[in-house]
């Protein structure tokens, strides 16, 4: 943890940040990194909702959190059942519980900030597209977000998880403990079905949304990111594609560019908080 998540990191003391970790204990998250956690800088008045992506913890999100905070923007990250636990866990959820996770950090933030963003890591992006309307956000943060997965039987993961329950992926040794090296074939089928309930409602989707996609990702067809941006509804669309030297992950440290994108996430916030200042449109 930097100094600067030590001096402003209230992830104990904010009662609804630790109530949430509360609920991921008893659950089974058990490393503390993977908890959910709450930044907030002094004096801030707007803040981010972040939820990290499929097999990934809140961890994913901090480095994201702690940019944020340097611009005088507060964040929590929840945590999705299912993960920072077990691949049997996770086997055993459905999108409409990680949903209901997302809606419980944005009433927590809502209760307080006047302004709330949301930003998401993949199929966390597709969380925060779910949010029904009485969870409103002012705009949104998407890192890689997608329609479609890479993986040729991913569309058929409803019915291949009755003879292959998981797929192994190697982690590197950092990110041991982080994600899951065998990862449920029943949460792709979630996804699947969250990826339907999402698109249907794009086109009612009218706030601003910044939007970020690597040309090495190879976890997600990232030519459905286009479809996804184009049957959005929002007048402010902005889309960067970064090249093959920009992995799925776009919070890690793989990722060459990720601070230029942390950057234009926090200029994004802080054009949207001016009033009469329009967001440059792409």
């Amino acid at each position: 943890m930097s100094e600067m998540s030590r001096r402003f990191d209230c992830s104990e003391t904010h009662p609804g940040c630790s109530a949430l970790r509360s609920d991921a204990r008893r659950a089974g998250v058990t490393d503390p990194d993977n908890l959910p956690f709450m930044i907030r800088p002094p004096k801030a008045t707007s803040a981010a909702l972040l939820v990290h992506g499929f097999t990934g913890t809140p961890w994913e999100m901090r480095p994201l959190a702690e940019f944020l905070a340097g611009a005088g923007i507060a964040s929590l990250a929840v945590c999705l059942p299912g993960h920072g636990t077990t691949p049997e866990d996770l086997s055993r959820r459905r999108w409409e519980e990680w949903l209901e996770s997302v809606a419980k950090g944005h009433q927590i933030l809502s209760a307080e900030f006047p302004s709330v963003y949301g930003m998401g890591m993949s199929t966390g992006c597709l969380l925060l597209l779910a949010l029904p309307d009485h969870h409103p956000v002012k705009g949104l943060v998407l890192f890689s977000p997608y329609l479609r997965i890479l993986h040729k039987l991913a569309p058929w993961a409803g019915w291949v998880r009755w003879v292959r329950p998981y797929h192994s992926k190697k982690l590197e040794v950092e990110t041991e403990g982080r994600y899951y090296s065998r990862r449920p074939v029943a949460g792709v089928h979630q996804i699947n079905r969250l990826v339907r309930a999402v698109r249907s409602g794009l086109p009612r989707i009218d706030i601003p949304v910044l939007a970020f996609n690597g040309e090495g990702d190879q976890t997600v067809n990232i030519g459905s990111s286009y479809e996804l941006m184009a049957e959005l509804g929002s007048r402010v669309k902005i889309h960067e594609i970064f090249g093959p030297d920009v992995p799925h992950v776009l919070t890690g440290d793989d990722n060459p560019c990720r601070w230029s994108m942390f950057a234009q996430a926090s200029h994004f916030v802080q054009q949207l908080e001016k009033p009469g200042e329009p967001v440059a449109r792409r």
